[in-house]
């Protein structure tokens, strides 16, 4: 999924402002960024139109980790972490999951929610590290339809 999508469902979910969002890729370490830049990340247009200007791996890792100190707060024991680039539709659910503070039910609450059940063992696949015998790559439909159902269960 492009992270311009998931950066669009985040903001209409949480009813987020522009600058509410630059504030949020601040406060995950992220530069400075212009109204005008997040304007073009989150404008409705395809992949394939004149003027489409994709949000890059940094900006949406930084305001996934910015999320996290947003909804939960900073933690001053922990030292920050890097940045995980590239950022995968799997380390987006793991964000997600991390700054609404989700357990396995919610989840599995969620994606029914979204008409999109998942079996236990699939959804905690989805979690491994890579390279463990078990990861599953997150899929484009199962991130929609998990943003779809936590929309559901935020804004009601």
């Amino acid at each position: 999924m492009i992270h311009n999508d998931v950066l669009r469902s985040v903001r209409y979910m949480l009813d987020l402002s522009d600058n509410k969002v630059i504030e949020i890729i601040k406060l995950g370490g992220g530069e400075e960024l212009s109204k005008e830049v997040l304007l073009t990340y989150l404008d409705k247009k395809e992949e394939d139109e004149e003027g489409f200007v994709r949000c890059p791996d940094t900006v949406m890792a930084h305001f996934l980790d910015g999320l996290v100190i947003f909804k939960r707060g900073k933690d001053e024991n922990r030292p920050p972490q890097p940045v995980e680039l590239p950022v995968t539709n799997n380390i987006i659910l793991k964000k997600l999951r991390v700054a609404f503070e989700l357990k396995e039910d919610d989840m599995h609450a969620i994606l029914k929610a979204a008409e999109f059940p998942v079996s236990k063992p699939e959804l905690s696949a989805l979690f491994r590290k890579f390279g463990h015998t078990n990861y599953r790559p997150c899929g484009d439909q199962l991130l929609r339809n998990f943003l779809k159902g936590l929309t559901l269960r935020v804004r009601g």
